[in-house]
């Protein structure tokens, strides 16, 4: 029997994982609905834009505890199962951001350090036609044509291996845009390294790759 109680594992199982351009999947409903309410009013109060590593930011309540499960070794394992590789030896780098700048959204593959990247969005409604929403890109240069959009909404889970076509990103939006993001890195060393040698800014964009 699963320990974890904010997860909806069930909805995460059930989301189909495509294989082109790369491998992702697009989940909905991940957070349990009894919840939501507690998760929203325990998201940490961010002043900054972009994203913020778990040890800058306050976590508490039920977000914390959505944090935990995200970081567990038991939902690695899902995930590994999904997508038929090892993700509970990987270590994991969670961040989180709530406001957006128009500058973020660039296409980008994520860095080769990592293995996948995983994306929970936490957003009431979205009424942005276009702006901020992700897109599954089959190049480094145009948003257009795209395999599949993204909507940032609360409960929607988005997650792929890390490829050299990993192809992503999202057209210009400033504001609030609240997402948590886990990312599972190749090696332990690697990352502890890279934490000593390099300032947080430069660390994550090595990273992630933007």
């Amino acid at each position: 029997m699963s320990s974890l109680s904010i997860l909806n594992l069930d909805a995460v199982r059930a989301a189909p994982v495509s294989r082109s351009p790369y491998t992702y999947f697009l989940g909905n409903g991940v957070l349990n609905r009894d919840a939501v309410a507690e998760i929203r009013q325990d998201f940490p109060a961010i002043a900054k834009p972009g994203y913020l590593t778990v040890d800058e930011v306050a976590l508490k309540g039920r977000f914390k505890a959505l944090i935990d499960e995200l970081e567990s070794d038991e939902f690695s394992r899902l995930l590994g199962e999904k997508f038929g590789i090892d993700l509970v030896s990987c270590p994991r780098l969670t961040t989180i951001m709530k406001k957006s700048q128009l500058k973020y959204g660039a296409i980008h593959t994520d860095g080769p350090s990592k293995v996948m990247t995983l994306l929970v969005y936490m957003n009431d409604e979205w009424d942005a036609p276009a702006a901020g929403r992700l897109r599954v890109l089959y190049d480094g240069k145009n948003y257009e044509p795209f395999a599949v959009e993204v909507p940032p909404t609360m409960g929607t889970m988005f997650a792929f291996l890390r490829a050299d076509n990993s192809w992503h990103g999202h057209e210009p939006f400033e504001g609030e845009r609240r997402v948590v993001q886990v990312a599972w890195i190749k090696d332990a060393s690697e990352l502890e390294r890279k934490k000593k040698r390099n300032g947080m800014a430069q660390f994550l964009k090595g990273i992630f790759g933007r």
